[in-house]
Parts: C-alpha cells; sequence; structure tokens
C-alpha cells in the first residue's frame, strides 16, 4: 500500500474541525440531530452501542432505494472481498445521490483496502463535508493515519471521534495511546 501524502492528510484533518461547528439547517431536529445528541450523553458504552448502531444503519439507508440497493451491494462485495468492484458500486451511488456521505465513507474504505489510500482520504474528507458529525467516518481516518504512521493525524481525528462519541470502543485508552506515540505523552 501506497504511503498517503502527509499534505493530503493534513488537509482532511484541517476541514474536520470547521465541519464540526457546522449546524444543521432544519429549524426542528432531525431523527440523526436526536440520535446524536442521545450519544453524546450516553452514560455508558451499553447505552452508546445501539445508538451508534442506529446511527450506522439511517446513514446507509438515507439515500433512495436504488442508492440504498447500490450500498447493500457493495458491503456484501467488499465483505467478500471484492473492493474494487465494491468502490464502483458506492461511486455509482454517489452519482445517484451526491450528497450521501456514508456512500463517500463505504466507497474510502473499499479503496483503502484495495491499496488506493490518497482516494480514500479525499472520500473520507467529502463524507465529512456532508455529514461533519460522522464519528465513524473520523475513526475511519483515524485508522489510515495510524497505519501510515501519522500519529498525530491519528490522535487529532481520535479526539473529534470522542467529541461526537464520548463512549466510542476503546474511547480514552486508545486516546492515551495515541498522544503518547504522537508527542510522547499522556493525554
Amino acid at each position: 500500500m501506497r504511503r498517503l501524502p502527509a499534505a493530503l492528510l493534513a488537509a482532511a484533518l484541517c476541514t474536520a474541525p470547521a465541519l464540526l461547528k457546522a449546524e444543521p439547517t432544519a429549524s426542528q431536529p432531525t431523527t440523526t440531530d436526536k440520535l446524536l445528541e442521545a450519544l453524546k450523553q450516553a452514560p455508558s458504552q451499553a447505552v452508546a452501542v445501539p445508538l451508534e448502531y442506529k446511527l450506522r444503519q439511517l446513514w446507509m439507508t438515507a439515500g433512495s432505494p436504488a442508492v440504498t440497493l447500490l450500498m447493500k451491494r457493495g458491503n456484501r462485495e467488499m465483505e467478500a472481498g471484492e473492493d474494487k468492484q465494491a468502490a464502483e458500486d458506492f461511486g455509482d451511488a454517489i452519482l445517484l445521490d451526491p450528497k450521501l456521505a456514508e456512500a463517500y465513507h463505504q466507497r474510502a474504505i473499499a479503496r483503502y483496502h484495495s491499496g488506493d489510500v490518497t482516494g480514500a482520504v479525499l472520500d473520507l474528507e467529502a463524507a465529512l463535508q456532508h455529514e461533519p458529525r460522522d464519528f465513524a467516518v473520523l475513526e475511519t481516518l483515524s485508522n489510515i493515519a495510524e497505519a501510515q504512521g501519522n500519529w498525530k493525524g491519528a490522535y487529532e481525528a481520535w479526539k473529534k471521534v470522542l467529541e461526537i462519541d464520548p463512549m466510542a470502543a476503546g474511547g480514552q485508552d486508545r486516546l492515551k495511546q495515541l498522544k503518547l506515540k504522537a508527542f510522547g505523552e499522556q493525554a
């Protein structure tokens, strides 16, 4: 797998903080807004996990029936190790619904698995432009940065995960480990 140009990862990480401050445009909170608020307030991982699942399902099925079908097919292909075909299906979903953040996220995963690190990070950046509160996208960004040895990038992305999902699996322990690797100090 190719190493990601540091400037590209840095640009994705620099974009994310400003996007995280974006407010929903609707005057009434959406289901997503309510679930994200509940996730932020979750007192334990036992409460957070079902909320995370509901949000991921909501994001996965947010498109039209045709887009949802492409998303499900792409996920089946990824499970079968057919990452290039999955990336094509997610790309088709993006063509049909260019604002669907989860399509970019899933294509990023497929691209990363097939060795296209640059394409993966570009897709993650696009996903965050459409849904800056997607903790799963930030987690994927953190994992890619960590795999690339970019400890500061991995730390910054994981810190943002915890702002949205304080009870994320591995939470504070992972933050401490990444901070130690990035800066040589405890979080």
